[in-house]
């Protein structure tokens, strides 16, 4: 079984590269975020003629947005509501083998990493607060994927010291990352086959234009288990050079991950 996590920035913008993508790699189950069209809009057509004709989404207009494509037929799909908002930044399905994959875009948080005087930072920490108690109730064996939009390690970002207090990198975000991964006792598949201290990156800023070389990357993007499945994984890699695929790439690389159930 082999699952990819993306966040594509506009889907029907990018329907180029994630053709490259299925045709490519042949992703069992294709997950995205940030797919920015409004249910009745998805492009269905297009999944269902490259073989994922399975799916489940979650949309919102010109905002956010999660989808599951997939070859084969899943046993269901469901949605679930963070924070209040209503916003779609959660898709599941549950795996005919019973297990539950949940597709995840955590807000971003905005710029300015302090929740008193911004709205957007108050936000994600309340979503993560809340990923937190969710994820001490889950029984089912499950896979969580998605933009989470913190890189945890010192080793996830170009420069540590630099990022401190740059939204993504602030320790009152990783050490709530970290007591999420403790809260289910998550297991990092990435960091499992790619482990500290190598470096490692699923994003690169549109700000720079030369981005490869410059090389200054942060991995938002993850793939966790729970304890029961880390026997199953079989590998896992940052497609890297997705991140500069077609004309109009989004600023995150896929991540594929490998599993045998």
């Amino acid at each position: 079984m082999r699952i990819v996590t993306w966040n594509i920035n506009s889907v029907r913008a990018r329907l180029d590269i994630v053709e490259h993508l299925i045709r490519t790699h042949q992703p069992d189950v294709l997950c995205l975020q940030e797919t920015k069209v409004m249910d009745q809009d998805f492009p269905r057509r297009f999944f269902e003629d490259l073989g994922m004709p399975h799916l489940a989404i979650k949309g919102q207009k010109s905002h956010h947005g999660v989808a599951i494509a997939a070859k084969a037929p899943f046993a269901e799909s469901y949605s679930l509501d963070w924070c209040g908002k209503g916003d779609a930044r959660h898709i599941a399905i549950k795996l005919a083998g019973g297990q539950v994959v949940h597709n995840f875009y955590v807000p971003a948080g905005g710029d300015e990493p302090d929740p008193a005087i911004n709205d957007k930072f108050a936000h994600k920490l309340q979503f993560l607060d809340e990923m937190i108690e969710w994820s001490k109730t889950l029984k089912d064996p499950s896979i969580l994927v998605g933009d989470i939009n913190v890189a945890p390690h010192p080793d996830d970002v170009w420069n540590h010291k630099q990022l401190l207090k740059v939204v993504s990198h602030t320790p009152v975000e990783t050490d709530r990352l970290f007591a999420l991964l403790d809260a289910h006792q998550w297991v990092d598949v990435c960091r499992e086959i790619v482990p500290l201290p190598e470096k490692l990156y699923s994003w690169w800023s549109y700000r720079s234009p030369d981005w490869s070389n410059a090389d200054k990357g942060r991995r938002l993007d993850h793939v966790w288990t729970s304890p029961s499945l880390k026997g199953a994984i079989r590998g896992a890699q940052v497609l890297r050079d997705g991140r500069g695929w077609g004309e109009k790439p989004s600023d995150h690389a896929p991540v594929m991950v490998d599993f045998e159930f």
